[in-house]
Order: structure tokens, then sequence, then C-alpha cells
């Protein structure tokens, strides 16, 4: 059985829907209620904080996908993600199951040239330094061959449903409503986006291989570009002006003073005033994976997720 931890997210249905298209047993764990018809797929309530409720859930599991997503405040991670963590890994030496991590890049810092499976840890963000303590735990536990871990990180992504990527929302979004579009940053940095279909289908590549266990994995992502050839090239798909406003640190932290997710934003900002350059030449060399180029991306989200509208 594939067990989800902290179903219903972007990642999460982009990974149930490739599971769906075998026909293998899907057990989704979440707080939230998810309705489904399909007879192999079930959901069993649980909070990832509670041992005793994630160890009854997730009871039979053969891969354990942990794809959960936390409030983005650092005081929320630094109480919440030590706890989730050990539970996880509680629950991966009972079960014997392989696990899967969904991470992100924040442990790496500022970075200058690709980042890659190999860039050492130096966060410079408090929630940098959380998720440098989440990898350093479960690769030590792996290393000492306790749990089979496999580590699978992304880029900011775009593509997702929750409208939590700036990339869909601040611009996408703006452009299929014909409105002018914001951006993050410098629009002359470069910037690596992953798109959320791509990265579902390699959690799914990762869960199918058990050769791939016991290390870290970048999940298949574009070259990067300049904020402004995005910005162009959004607007030439949507057919409207390529206009845009930028955001600086000192708005981000204006706005944070109402919106707390925006206020968890600021600490991340130096992802956005310098290059942010994710590579996945590893991964696309093993399981031989192209990923999605830019504009067929956004091509596709504009017939479908973020329509243009007249």
């Amino acid at each position: 059985m594939h067990t989800i931890l902290g179903a219903g997210g972007p990642t999460a249905n982009a990974l149930t829907r490739e599971l769906t298209n075998t026909n293998q047993k899907i057990r989704l764990v979440s707080r939230k209620p998810i309705s489904t018809s399909n007879p192999n797929i079930s959901w069993v309530k649980a909070d990832l904080l509670n041992e005793t409720e994630l160890f009854a859930a997730a009871e039979g599991s053969k891969v354990i996908y942990l794809c959960a997503g936390l409030v983005y405040d650092a005081k929320v991670w630094q109480e919440q993600w030590p706890i989730i963590i050990q539970n996880v890994i509680n629950l991966t030496k009972r079960t014997g199951a392989r696990l899967i991590f969904f991470d992100n890049v924040y442990m790496y810092g500022l970075v200058n040239g690709p980042m890659t499976e190999d860039t050492p840890y130096h966060p410079c963000s408090l929630k940098g330094e959380v998720r440098a303590k989440v990898a350093e735990q479960l690769m030590n536990e792996s290393k000492a061959g306790k749990i089979n871990v496999t580590i699978a990180r992304a880029a900011d992504f775009y593509g997702a449903e929750s409208m939590n990527s700036f990339f869909d929302m601040m611009l996408l979004d703006k452009f299929a409503k014909k409105n002018s579009a914001q951006w993050i940053g410098n629009p002359n940095t470069l910037h690596s986006f992953t798109y959320i279909e791509d990265a579902g289908k390699a959690l799914f590549l990762l869960g199918q291989t058990p050769d791939s266990g016991n290390q870290i994995w970048h999940l298949p992502t574009a070259a990067p570009l300049k904020g402004k050839a995005f910005i162009e090239m959004a607007a030439k798909i949507y057919e409207t002006k390529p206009q845009y406003s930028t955001i600086n640190k000192l708005m981000l932290r204006l706005v944070g003073l109402f919106k707390k997710v925006v206020a968890g934003t600021v600490e991340m900002y130096y992802q956005y005033d310098h290059d942010y350059h994710f590579d996945s030449t590893k991964f696309e060399k093993a399981f031989n994976f192209k990923p999605t180029a830019y504009y067929d991306g956004i091509l596709k989200l504009s017939k479908t997720m973020y329509k243009k509208q007249n």
C-alpha cells in the first residue's frame, strides 16, 4: 500500500493522480476529509503530531510519502516539524516501509551557482535551519541503517490549484484576467520553477524504484530563466501586454503586518533578489526524464487552471 501523509495539497494531489493510474492501493492521510469514488483509494483522518493516530492510519504501508505542508510561519515550523519528523521516523521503523520525503531548498541558503544534491547546507533563514535539521536527522537514520529514506527536493513550484505559488497567483492568474502582473524581487535574476505535474510523476517514479532509496534527489525542473523572460513568455501566451510591477522587501514587510503568510516570505527574500538555479541533472539522467518546458506548462495552464478571460 502507498500512503500519502499530508494528502490534499498540490504535490500530494499530483502524486495521487499518478498512483491512480496503477492498480495499487492508496491511503490518503490528512486532518481534512478527502472524498473519492475509486475503490483503490481510502482516506483516514490523522494528525501527524499525534503518533497514535499516525500509526493507526498508516498500518500496512509499503511506501510512505511525506508531503505535508505547515502554516508558513517560522515559529510553527520550529515547534511542529521536529515532532512530525520523529513520529514519521518511528512509523517507518514500525512498518518497515520506504519513506519518501518531499522537501524544498531552504537548507541550502544563498547559493552562488547551481543547487545540486551535493550542495552543502548553509541556511540563512529560520525556516531553512529547521529544514536542514530535518534533512540531517533523516539521513543520519538512513546512514545508520535504521530506515530507508529518499529526500525528494523541488524548486518553487507552479501549476497548483491552491494558489500557493507566487508564479501562479501574481503572474498567470493576473494575465489570465488581463491585469498587470507582479514579480517578487529582481526580475533580472534567474529563477527555477518546478511544474507540479512533473513533481507528481517524479515522486511516483521514486516510489516505484527501490534502488532510489537512501539518497537525495532533485525533482525534474527546467533550466532557470530571468523573471523578465517568464513575464514576456506568459504575456505572449495570454495575448496581453507584459506589464508588471515589482515587490521589494520593504513592501513584503509592510504587507506582512496584516498577512502572516506574507510575513513568512520576508526572510526568504534572498531567493528573489539573487539567482536561484535549481539543477535536476541527476534525476533527468537516471530516469531519462525531460522536464516540462516552461512554455508548454504555461500554455497548458492557460487552457485549464488559469484560463484566458476575454
